[in-house]
């Protein structure tokens, strides 16, 4: 299944692979010290990330990448909620990485947080993921979780990957979270309110993540989904 962007306000990154990779290869920017970080979007960077980070699996190893480019707090799927960094201990790597790309971002207005979503492909299956990313405190993004979807085959990644920013002029009053009783679900959003999520797994095993974007009068679902418990994860 393949999510579909929805037809509101939205920006193309109109950037070449190679601009991006290379984007990719100086690292996603940050500072060493100083003046705090200012509040601002940077989807690029995001993408920047992402993209280091696939290729890093191919070059590093599927597991030495998702520990690298972990934050401190980050969770997996598998299908059960873990947290990354004791999952990923010592846990050896497949013989084959998975390989994937983005194919589009959605960011918080201050950039504190972001969402990817594109298509991930290994020699036995191949699907859809969703990361969140959360920026640090010197500029760089780490993900802070990661879940697999599923999907009827490979996702034909597109010519360009988009990207979406919540609306900056008018602020959310509220986080506007929502609370499911039904699952072990958990929620949080940017440091601004204005983009939020939820994850969550039941008892049998399936898993969901949804993800809103505040659009300047309401909150937009630009990500919802839940995987069956069956399905392979990335």
């Amino acid at each position: 299944m393949r999510f579909r962007l929805r037809p509101m306000k939205r920006t193309i990154i109109a950037a070449t692979l190679s601009l991006v990779l290379a984007a990719c290869s100086s690292g996603p920017g940050g500072r060493a010290g100083g003046m705090p970080l200012k509040p601002a979007a940077n989807p690029s960077a995001v993408i920047a990330a992402e993209l280091a980070f696939a290729r890093l699996a191919q070059e590093k190893g599927q597991w030495a990448a998702f520990r690298a480019t972990a934050a401190k707090d980050a969770e997996m799927f598998v299908p059960q909620r873990v947290k990354a960094a004791d999952w990923l201990k010592g846990r050896a790597e497949p013989a084959t990485a998975v390989k994937w790309q983005p194919h589009a971002v959605w960011s918080s207005c201050d950039g504190s947080y972001a969402v990817t979503r594109g298509g991930w492909v290994s020699p036995n299956a191949s699907g859809s993921f969703a990361t969140i990313w959360q920026r640090q405190n010197n500029g760089d993004y780490k993900w802070i979780a990661d879940m697999s979807l599923t999907s009827d085959g490979p996702s034909r990644p597109p010519e360009m990957i988009a990207a979406r920013v919540a609306e900056c002029k008018v602020r959310p009053s509220e986080s506007g979270l929502v609370i499911r009783t039904d699952t072990d679900w958990r929620t949080a959003a940017s440091r601004d309110g204005t983009l939020r999520w939820g994850t969550g797994v039941t008892t049998l095993g399936s898993r969901t993540i949804s993800v809103s974007l505040w659009t300047g009068s309401g909150f937009e679902t630009v990500v919802e989904h839940t995987v069956p418990a069956a399905a392979p994860a990335r």
